[in-house]
């Protein structure tokens, strides 16, 4: 017996009625009676007694439909996940990036959703001076921060990006024509100070101390991106950016100084350990296999 005719014989088990049989499995009536014509035949013995006005199942075709029904829900569930698993993992994803960064990946993006079309990738906008905030909420499954990250219940990926590190200065800053600086001339500036990024990250970007020992001055505490923006654009101090900004931030008012002897911003995804998902894990898989520092 085919699996068609199975299915036709449970559901016309079910409705009791060729016609409705026929519109649920969107075939004509008089395929609907060819299988069970089929089957009885088969059989040799009739399934349902039909007169013009009713449709029953006989005390044959009821023991039948009790031994189909039970084997064709596993054969069909069966195929439902053999399906899933050959279209990869499904749902929503939330991605958080830092400001445009985002487009840094765009290509990875593309190559995911193309991977698993069950998937559907959602971004959210992660401030900076709070990096991990809206991961530890859940409002964010996966965010690309720059590295280290150094935290008990955060997973980090390897690094999947590079950056160099730049003083991002107003227009009007003493540094702002310079062709570079090093990391000692940090000694002679104010930079912003952010409010809820651990101290070994804000490092990467703006150290503590320039290589001789000499403090590296904090200016105005800054909340988002965006006041990073304004208090620089502004003057009333600088920050260590990664070179991507400068890109995409061109502002008149703004200027982007490389630091010649900066170690380059390395970048990863990070996750909560304990919510990791298959579609944590393929989204990872895939940007990992894409973009290392070595095929950016």
């Amino acid at each position: 017996m085919e699996l068609r005719d199975i299915e036709i014989f449970l559901t016309l088990a079910e409705e009791l009625h060729f016609g409705r049989t026929a519109d649920r499995l969107r075939v004509t009536t008089a395929r609907v009676s060819q299988a069970i014509r089929k089957q009885e035949r088969r059989i040799g013995a009739p399934l349902f007694d039909r007169t013009t006005r009713t449709v029953r199942l006989t005390p044959l075709g009821e023991r039948l439909r009790r031994d189909l029904e039970v084997g064709y829900r596993q054969i069909m569930a069966g195929i439902d996940a053999a399906t899933q698993v050959a279209r990869g993992p499904s749902g929503t994803l939330t991605l958080g990036t830092i400001g445009p960064i985002a487009m840094e990946f765009g290509d990875v993006i593309e190559l995911f959703e193309a991977r698993h079309p069950g998937a559907r990738l959602r971004h959210r906008e992660i401030q900076p001076p709070a990096p991990f905030d809206l991961l530890r909420s859940g409002e964010v499954d996966v965010a690309l921060l720059w590295l280290p990250v150094r935290e008990p219940d955060l997973a980090v990926s390897p690094v999947v990006h590079t950056s160099p590190v730049m003083l991002m200065v107003s227009a009007d800053h003493p540094y702002a024509r310079r062709g570079s600086i090093s990391l000692e001339d940090l000694g002679e500036c104010t930079v912003v100070s952010v409010r809820s990024t651990p101290a070994y990250m804000e490092e990467t970007l703006a150290p503590f101390h320039t290589p001789s020992g000499r403090p590296v001055n904090r200016g105005p505490l800054v909340s988002t991106w965006q006041e990073v923006l304004s208090v620089v654009s502004s003057g009333q101090a600088a920050a260590g950016v990664a070179g991507d900004a400068a890109r995409f931030y061109p502002w008149p008012s703004l200027a982007f100084v490389p630091i010649s002897d900066a170690p380059p911003c390395r970048w990863g995804l990070v996750w909560r350990g304990a919510k990791e998902s298959a579609l944590i894990r393929a989204f990872v898989q895939t940007v990992v296999a894409s973009r290392t520092p070595e095929n950016p």
